[in-house]
């Protein structure tokens, strides 16, 4: 596993906890201080920002992962209905779609958030060494 996809998952595992963006930045910045050296950070902070989809619907899936899979969500319980009150095993195939699509759109989602906080955390560690290296000169 390589050091980008380590803190990516450390980011996704942050996520899951209930605590502001600021605490979630403060919490990793140490996790991410033992887990990959200072001078190869830049170098995976420009890799994870180059891997990052920049196009309008991954804009949308990132900040709205609930609501965009939303719809899917519905189409999967409307054919789970159907299918079970009818009796017509073609239904299930919308169940089996729409669950499939909404749960690989909420967890592309989540993927994208926590790239995004990979980065935030990686510009926080960076900013702080800039305050203190321009502390340091007179």
């Amino acid at each position: 596993m390589s050091s980008a996809q380590q803190l990516v998952l450390m980011a996704e595992d942050e996520l899951t906890e209930y605590s502001t963006e600021a605490r979630k930045i403060e919490k990793l910045r140490r996790k991410f201080g033992f887990a990959v050296p200072y001078p190869q950070q830049k170098a995976i902070r420009d890799q994870i920002e180059a891997e990052m989809p920049k196009n309008f619907v991954a804009k949308l899936v990132e900040e709205n992962r609930q609501a965009v899979a939303l719809p899917f969500w519905g189409i999967g319980g409307l054919g789970l209905l159907l299918g079970i009150s009818g009796q017509q095993p073609l239904d299930f195939i919308a169940t089996v779609v729409g669950f499939y699509i909404a749960f690989s759109l909420q967890k592309w989602g989540w993927n994208l958030e926590a790239r995004r906080l990979v980065i935030k955390t990686l510009d926080d560690i960076e900013a702080g060494v800039e305050a203190v290296r321009t502390e340091k000169t007179p």
